[in-house]
């Protein structure tokens, strides 16, 4: 026999997921142990948990899963063949309706290419407070993305208006939000993407209590702080409009105490997904607004999941004793704030259950 860990380990698929597939009688354990609920698998329902994860990872619906691993062990395996030919027509059909909206949405992108272009390549000379500044790269950097597919992510947005300078970071999972005010700039507002080594050079010359000088200069920026200066080359891409994503307040707020709400991420459940999957924590706000940790077995509909490391960071980021999660639907974006600046803020994309 072998353990629900062993099976995880062999399969591919989770313990959570192997529980969940328990439940809905899809792969049922041969025991059950009657005390403590310990699930155990005969030799010969590993290759059925391989094919599982398989079948789960082409994104065959949960219905058609349980109809071949039914039909896998008879003589006659037509009914699996259909099963098998019938997805991948969907998954054929599906990929050729992508691409014929992808061609439109090409198209629409072709017209509005040289929108956004004025509002980089503008020179703009302001000043800024360097601890602002410093506050705000360490309020947003934690967000930037690292991948190669999306170059337009692999920096910080320094967005001007006005008086205002607002700082953005998102890698698509989570997103980061700061401001800080800045004089001498009277002109429209102005747009580039510093990447992040850049980033981080500036916010390593951030260390007075003085004001700094931000130039812009076409596709270049520079900071200077004192007699030290760093520059370089902005991004040549267009940033995603992070105003239509910002949150509103409301849903249900909970002042968390950071460093005891770290020590219960760091101690409680932990909901593995499946290989190469992250670590989720299962949140939910309970009685009197206090922010718990969901355990396995915990089906609350209200309860979200979300990427564990990201969840660290961000509280991480948001560098106060306490701050303010705001939780809605298991569907909308965590936001975290700071109780005494909501204007600096993350979100984290919540994580789908299906287990």
């Amino acid at each position: 026999m072998r353990s629900i860990g062993e099976m995880a380990r062999d399969s591919g698929l989770g313990v959570s997921a192997l529980r969940f597939y328990d439940r809905a009688g899809v792969l049922v354990p041969a025991w059950v142990d009657p005390v403590s609920g310990y699930r155990w698998y005969e030799p010969g329902q590993l290759e059925e948990a391989r094919m599982l994860a398989c079948l789960r990872r082409a994104g065959m619906p949960l219905a058609d899963i349980r109809l071949v691993l039914a039909s896998w062990s008879g003589a006659d395996t037509g009914l699996v063949r259909e099963l098998l030919k019938a997805h991948l027509h969907r998954l054929e059909q599906g990929l050729s309706d992508a691409r014929g909206e992808f061609s439109a949405l090409r198209a629409l992108l072709d017209q509005r290419e040289n929108v956004m272009t004025s509002l980089r390549n503008t020179t703009v000379r302001l000043s800024v407070a360097a601890p602002e500044l410093a506050a705000a790269l360490d309020a947003v950097r934690f967000a930037a993305s690292t991948d190669p597919e999306l170059p337009m992510l692999g920096g910080v947005l320094f967005d001007i208006e006005g008086e205002s300078l607002r700082v953005v970071a998102t890698d698509r999972y989570r997103m980061a939000f700061a401001r800080a005010g800045v004089a001498g700039h009277d002109g429209g507002r102005v747009q580039v993407i510093v990447p992040s080594p850049l980033a981080d050079a500036m916010r390593a010359l951030l260390d007075g209590e003085g004001p700094v000088r931000l130039s812009l200069d076409g596709g270049r920026v520079s900071l200077e702080a004192g007699d030290r200066q760093v520059a370089g080359q902005c991004l040549d891409h267009d940033f995603p409009d992070y105003r239509r994503l910002l949150p509103r307040v409301g849903g249900r707020r909970a002042v968390v105490e950071v460093a005891a709400f770290r020590r219960s991420l760091d101690t409680g459940p932990v909901r593995s997904g499946e290989v190469g999957a992250p670590d989720l924590s299962v949140l939910r706000v309970a009685g009197g607004g206090a922010v718990t940790l969901c355990a396995d077995a915990d089906e609350d509909p209200n309860r979200i999941a979300v990427n564990r490391e990201f969840l660290l960071a961000a509280l991480a980021a948001g560098a106060r004793d306490r701050l303010i999660l705001e939780l809605g639907a298991p569907t909308t974006p965590i936001a975290i704030r700071r109780p005494d600046d909501e204007d600096a803020f993350s979100l984290l994309m919540p994580v789908r259950l299906d287990h």
